[in-house]
């Protein structure tokens, strides 16, 4: 990404925000991982729950305090759902050197129970 690292903090945050809006709605980039209690309760309707989480836009400064939007909590099948994304390095072998540059950096968003965090 050209001009990436010239960047402030609050132009890094931005940007990463926008990433991880835009893989929690698309997938692309990275993995979706679904914990086993959410794949099973989820069964057979996989779209609802991903619909329901690309709409998520809950955030406030307690359940987003970074401004990255990479965790949250939502309602669904009248369950408390997490989701996390976390960030790596391409070959998803370690941390990602940096977060906002897509060139080097693969998403993982987990989605699990609250039991399984």
């Amino acid at each position: 990404m050209t001009g990436i690292e010239h960047m402030t903090h609050v132009q890094r945050t931005s940007l990463i925000r926008e990433q991880n809006d835009q893989f929690r709605k698309d997938f692309k980039g990275g993995h979706l991982l679904l914990s086993i209690g959410v794949a099973e309760m989820a069964k057979g309707a996989e779209a609802s729950l991903l619909h329901t989480l690309a709409e998520f836009n809950d955030f406030s400064e307690g359940n987003d305090p970074y401004g990255e939007h990479d965790f949250g909590c939502l309602t669904w099948g009248g369950e408390a759902i997490f989701w996390k994304i976390d960030y790596y390095d391409l070959d998803m072998r370690n941390g990602s050197p940096d977060p906002a540059d897509l060139d080097v950096t693969a998403r993982a968003l987990t989605i699990m129970l609250p039991c399984e965090y």
